[in-house]
């Protein structure tokens, strides 16, 4: 079910507000849809998405709020179960399933979503997007993912997954490459 403010259309998701204005927020759309801020657009930044474990073990020093010892009780139930949305699946899509993870690339022109599912198959993804030459790569171990410029200087390379976990190396120079900063090895 989607729903009107102000005579915006407001989508099947999150909606948040502030306590400074008290203006609704759209998670799906990144910008403010009813109140002081109406109209105003979240900076988007690049994130990325990894393991508790694998980023505490990057960053020991890392410190959790938790809530009777359970911090991700509340975000299983959600994923884990069959509802999708705030309301329920309203619009079936059969092309993902209702709560696949995604990467987002956000380009000039257009927008690309990476399934998780299809990067476990295929860790390494060389792509073109929106007028550029990227890879997508995927960590198995730890869920992180990142996209890069293929282009080097005046040549596109094109990349595979390495033997061992966490690099990938490119075919035109052999050279091996870190998925989590996008710096050659070796």
């Amino acid at each position: 079910m989607t729903f009107e403010v102000s005579g915006k259309l407001i989508l099947n998701a999150l909606v948040m507000y502030d306590r400074q204005t008290d203006s609704l927020w759209s998670q799906f759309l990144g910008q403010a849809v009813h109140g002081e801020l109406d109209g105003t657009k979240l900076e988007l930044l690049p994130s990325q998405l990894i393991s508790l474990g694998a980023w505490k073990e990057a960053h020991p020093e890392t410190l959790v709020l938790e809530q009777d010892g359970t911090a991700y009780d509340s975000y299983l139930r959600y994923y884990f179960n069959e509802s999708a949305g705030v309301y329920g699946q309203i619009n079936p899509d059969n092309r993902l399933l209702p709560k696949e993870l995604v990467l987002g690339v956000l380009g000039n022109d257009a927008q690309k979503a990476y399934p998780f599912a299809t990067l476990m198959e295929n860790p390494v993804a060389n792509d073109g997007f929106d007028r550029q030459d990227l890879v997508v790569v995927l960590d198995r171990q730890s869920g992180a993912t990142n996209v890069f410029d293929r282009r080097l200087d005046a040549r596109t390379l094109t990349f595979e997954e390495a033997q061992l976990p966490l690099y990938f190396t490119d075919r035109e120079t052999g050279s091996t490459w870190n998925k989590e900063t996008g710096m050659a090895v070796s």
